[in-house]
């Protein structure tokens, strides 16, 4: 099945760990003839899988084979940045256009999912330190009014932090000799899924026992026995750290599984503060209700899209 549109060339699905995007992701795809581009800063990985929650088995329904993009497509410990994955998106999102299949953008890294959607230039722009030191000796105040004078500061999150006003007049700085051009024939229908708290910290606990004993820890100890150091997988986080740390006999097996968990519900809090974030900036998302069985999530999604094409 193929369509073209117009309107909303692009589908998200976005939220936080454990909520089950694949699934709807890979479904929605099969019923609009679709191809998945996913936004996860840690599945760009071969051979990190269980870790990352690839579930690639999902991207076959009913004995269809869902393509998908930006999966697998570097070697563990390979640093991969925010400015690569802006690149390689457009790169699968006009291949996904040109066979006139529906590009739907599915993850819960949220610098990944807003520097497409807001088409940030932030992504493609280098530390200049440089700058940095020039301004290091400046005060936060005084670093809001330099801002000033490139951009108008619309609420509090543009000066929230001293490092936000400084990637920001980075960027400003930046376009002055390099001036970014926006795609004019992007658009996306954004949809989000979140649960209540105890449900989300009961998935992301019954997914754990289940990775751990779908062999996370022989994942980990084979990528370390391949030659990945362990400071990397110490700074890919959550269960490739705490996994390497049990390994390096820095934790018992229960202090492992259990501070992990902890982890992960941090996490998983992060990202939806991330998402409530991008809201309270102007983006729309469209909650899907949780209540709701996963056929009725379906049609939400896809009679949703839909009706923006009439």
């Amino acid at each position: 099945m193929s369509f073209f549109y117009d309107m909303f060339p692009l589908i998200t699905i976005l939220g936080p760990t454990a909520c089950g995007k694949t699934h709807i992701a890979t479904e929605t795809a099969y019923r609009l003839g679709g191809e998945i581009i996913s936004a996860d800063s840690r599945q760009v990985f071969r051979g990190m899988d269980i870790g990352t929650g690839k579930d690639l088995l999902e991207y076959r329904i009913h004995d269809t084979d869902i393509p998908y993009h930006l999966i697998d497509i570097r070697q563990p410990g390979y640093e991969y940045s925010a400015g690569e994955f802006y690149r390689d998106f457009w790169v699968a999102y006009d291949q996904i256009q040109r066979q006139n299949h529906v590009p739907i953008l599915c993850g819960g890294t949220g610098l990944y999912i807003e520097s497409v959607l807001k088409q940030y230039p932030f992504a493609l722009v280098p530390e200049n330190t440089a700058l940095r030191q020039t301004l290091a000796s400046r005060t936060d105040e005084e670093l809001a009014q330099l801002l000033q004078t490139y951009i108008k500061l619309h609420n509090h999150t543009d000066t929230e932090s001293r490092e936000r006003m400084l990637r920001a007049i980075e960027i400003q700085e930046y376009q002055k000799t390099h001036p970014f051009e926006q795609r004019t024939d992007f658009s996306s229908i954004v949809f989000g899924i979140a649960y209540p708290r105890q449900t989300i910290m009961q998935r992301i606990r019954q997914r754990l026992e289940q990775r751990l004993q779908e062999g996370m820890v022989d994942e980990v100890q084979k990528l370390l026995d391949n030659g990945v150091p362990p400071e990397r997988l110490l700074r890919y986080g959550l269960e490739y750290r705490y996994v390497t740390l049990y390994l390096q006999k820095q934790l018992s097996y229960d202090e492992m599984v259990e501070k992990l968990n902890i982890a992960i519900r941090q996490f998983a809090k992060r990202q939806m503060t991330w998402f409530r974030r991008m809201e309270r900036n102007g983006t729309e998302i469209l909650w899907i209700n949780p209540e709701f069985s996963f056929d009725e999530k379906i049609d939400f999604v896809t009679k949703t899209f839909l009706k923006t094409q009439n």
